[in-house]
């Protein structure tokens, strides 16, 4: 048995030569494919390899959620007397914000924070390391003024300039008990209190009660699945791509080309945008984050179009979306936020105890809790909450995952998706609760049948997040 185009036959002359049938050009399209395919994942994997060990080098944005939620409890402590109070406040909040300060030296740079460790140090009579950087003085803003007041020889309420401090309550109000001439309890603005005790409840004890409900939804799940009640799994359905063409949409064009061509040509138009416009800092930086991540999208939607292109319809939609019954999509990705809430934060507490503080935040994060402008803040959360969700779930669930269950397993789709979802964050210590909040999406989209509740999913987690932000950022 040979290969019937070379095949000799029996009354040809002595001699004579095989003759091979010519290469047609869809096996040499599929060759070059292989090729390309195989250069992509190669060099997607040494990007993201070098990004995630970069990651290491970015600064965690945890310490600073951790005192701004310390400061919280400093403002709201008047407003929660008794047991209760005490529970959600914790133990002497000055104190253990005085240490979060000490513990993250990097902090003191910012001259609003090295004067609020001033003011707590002078407030519980804790004396400070001398090799901490010098108070500034020479700061125009609020917290220079408070300097200049706390340098003076003999520090009171006369040397505080009027309106110090005015528009940070914690600041205005450690100034009037450590430099006021006021007894320490008439310094206590009753309305701040309130609002920082509502803020406080929002950050700490409404998270509790989520995961807590949480908890609640695995076991009942849990449950059934043990007495076998639960409803069968809809048939998974999706493009009828092969591997080679995922690995040249996510490597080639996500990853390769999204980290390489897109920003030389994104981020110049982004400027000129934002320039035309005149816009200024932080919201010329708001726009080009939309800008760029739309940019980001750009190639690889168009290469998935082209893949996709004169393929016959399917029932329910190539990718299965399924936006309605809406009410029914917005019930599973509750219940799908409820119950990975645990579950991440089980994968945050063991990456934090393996990875410390390092392993790098999104930037964004950090931007969001700084910002005080509202279309700044609009901007980043349309990209968080609307393009991110909406992207990344027709990428990782619609297209990748069930590529990944019908030409391999059910298992390696839930793990390989999630895994390529996590890495594509480039920060080494949010791997872990990546990997985890990706395969919970991987099985919402299994378990529905549809791939809009991903989306929701996606949403709802990232506006929860986003919105802790603004709430410890006001």
């Amino acid at each position: 048995m040979g290969d019937p185009a070379a095949r000799i036959s029996a009354d040809d002359p002595p001699g004579a030569t095989a003759i091979t049938s010519p290469t047609t050009a869809s096996e040499r399209d599929a060759t070059w494919k292989q090729v390309l395919a195989l250069l992509s994942l190669s060099l997607s994997l040494l990007l993201w390899t070098n990004g995630l060990l970069d990651s290491l080098q970015r600064p965690s944005v945890s310490p600073a959620l951790d005192r701004r939620q310390l400061e919280l409890a400093v403002l709201a402590a008047p407003a929660l007397e008794g047991s209760v109070g005490s529970a959600v406040v914790g133990s002497d909040p000055q104190e253990r914000l005085l240490e979060a300060l000490l513990d993250d030296p990097a902090s003191l740079q910012s001259g609003r924070e090295r004067v609020l460790l001033e003011l707590l140090a002078r407030r519980t009579g804790r004396s400070l390391p001398p090799s901490l950087p010098e108070l500034p003085s020479g700061d125009p803003g609020p917290a220079g003024a408070l300097a200049r007041a706390l340098s003076d020889p003999t520090p009171d309420a006369a040397s505080l300039p009027d309106g110090s401090g005015a528009e940070d309550p914690l600041l205005a109000r450690l100034s009037c008990q450590v430099l006021g001439a006021a007894a320490p309890e008439d310094c206590v603005a009753a309305g701040e209190a309130r609002a920082a005790a509502v803020k406080l409840a929002m950050v700490s004890v409404l998270p509790l009660l989520l995961l807590l409900g949480g908890l609640g939804l695995i076991a009942r799940l849990a449950w059934c699945r043990w007495r076998r009640s639960l409803p069968p799994e809809p048939p998974l359905r999706g493009p009828d791509l092969t591997l080679v063409d995922v690995t040249l949409l996510i490597a080639g064009g996500f990853v390769v080309l999204g980290e390489t061509v897109v920003p030389l040509l994104a981020l110049p138009l982004a400027q000129a945008v934002t320039t035309a416009l005149g816009l200024e800092p932080p919201r010329s930086e708001a726009l080009g984050v939309v800008l760029l991540y739309s940019s980001l999208m750009a190639l690889p939607l168009m290469i998935l179009a082209l893949m996709l292109r004169g393929r016959p319809p399917i029932e329910g939609g190539l990718l299965q979306w399924r936006w309605r019954p809406l009410g029914s999509g917005l019930r599973l990705a509750g219940g799908g936020v409820l119950m990975v809430l645990p579950l991440v934060s089980l994968a945050g507490w063991l990456a934090q105890r393996w990875f410390g503080e390092g392993g790098g935040s999104n930037p964004l994060l950090e931007v969001v809790l700084g910002s005080r402008d509202g279309l700044s803040l609009f901007c980043l959360a349309f990209t968080a909450t609307v393009l991110a969700p909406w992207f990344e779930e027709l990428l990782f669930r619609g297209v990748l995952l069930p590529v990944l269950v019908r030409r391999q397993s059910r298992l390696l789709g839930l793990v390989g998706s999630a895994l390529v979802f996590a890495a594509a964050h480039l920060s080494l210590g949010e791997l872990l609760p990546l990997l985890v909040l990706g395969f919970a999406l991987g099985w919402l989209r299994l378990s529905s049948g549809r791939l809009a509740p991903c989306v929701l999913m996606h949403a709802l987690w990232n506006g929860f997040t986003f919105a802790n932000l603004i709430v410890l950022g006001g």
